[in-house]
């Protein structure tokens, strides 16, 4: 089912009056964070990359759950553990991607620990949705207006977007796996590579889930709510209706995250 434009924009209205939404003054970026000002906060223009976690993991000394476990996992006839697929290798082989890569196999609580330290935190549902469908600048370049709500994060099509069979021939070029043999799809993109969309952000739609903090005030294992499909999927899974998650302890290779603040 279709979600209804007035759904849409209550959501977005939400977003913006939400106490949680307000704009936070400028201070320290120790991730690097490109933030883009969307409404009454700001969100990350790309995924949070290999680079940016990597600095998280030196401040803290944190182990993540899937190097804990030897691995993180993927779908393959039922859910698969690969041995060495972490944040610092998402397909596995012998030296660490490249630091433009989404970070991925990364439990909700890492992501919303990584977002507290770089100075904000993991975006409601109603701001993701927000930033994603709904041009707010206020001279967007050609192709976007403002005020008007798309269908798909990258604007009327889903061209461009890291997907499976929608988004292009370009989007199967694009593909990093490091050599992995995959049972489906072709592997992510390094961040900031595929065309700007709504807003002015990068793979709002494709590449990786993002982890968003719905519901809120779950822990541990409860479910939580991800969006944006993935390079797993095509463009079904990347519209404003489509509603999916998975336990917040989840390590997956297709799962990744941005913050807001």
């Amino acid at each position: 089912m279709t979600c209804p434009r007035s759904a849409l924009a209550s959501l977005v209205l939400a977003a913006v009056l939400a106490p949680s939404g307000a704009v936070a003054q400028p201070g320290p970026n120790p991730a690097g964070i490109d933030w883009q000002p969307v409404g009454g906060f700001s969100i990350a223009r790309t995924e949070t990359t290999i680079g940016q976690f990597a600095r998280w993991v030196d401040a803290t000394r944190t182990v993540t759950r899937a190097e804990r476990n030897g691995g993180g996992e993927v779908f393959e006839a039922g859910w698969t553990r690969k041995p060495g697929w972490t944040w610092r290798t998402p397909f596995g082989g012998a030296g660490p991607a490249a630091s433009d890569e989404p970070a991925v196999h990364v439990t909700y609580d890492e992501a919303q620990a990584f977002c507290r330290w770089a100075g904000g935190r993991l975006p409601t549902d109603a701001e993701w949705v927000s930033a994603a469908y709904t041009e707010q600048r206020a001279s967007p370049p050609a192709g976007f207006q403002r005020g008007r709500t798309y269908p798909y994060p990258s604007g009327e099509r889903p061209d461009g977007a890291q997907c499976l069979a929608d988004c292009g021939p370009q989007a199967r070029a694009r593909a990093v796996n490091h050599g992995a043999r995959l049972a489906r799809g072709d592997g992510h993109a390094r961040a900031g590579t595929t065309p700007a969309g709504v807003n002015g952000l990068h793979d709002m739609g494709g590449n990786a889930w993002e982890w968003v903090d719905e519901p809120r005030g779950g822990a541990g294992d409860d479910e939580r709510r991800t969006r944006g499909g993935s390079w797993w999927y095509g463009r079904t899974q990347m519209q404003a209706d489509h509603l999916q998650g998975k336990p917040g302890t989840t390590t997956v290779v297709y799962i990744g995250f941005r913050c807001v603040r």
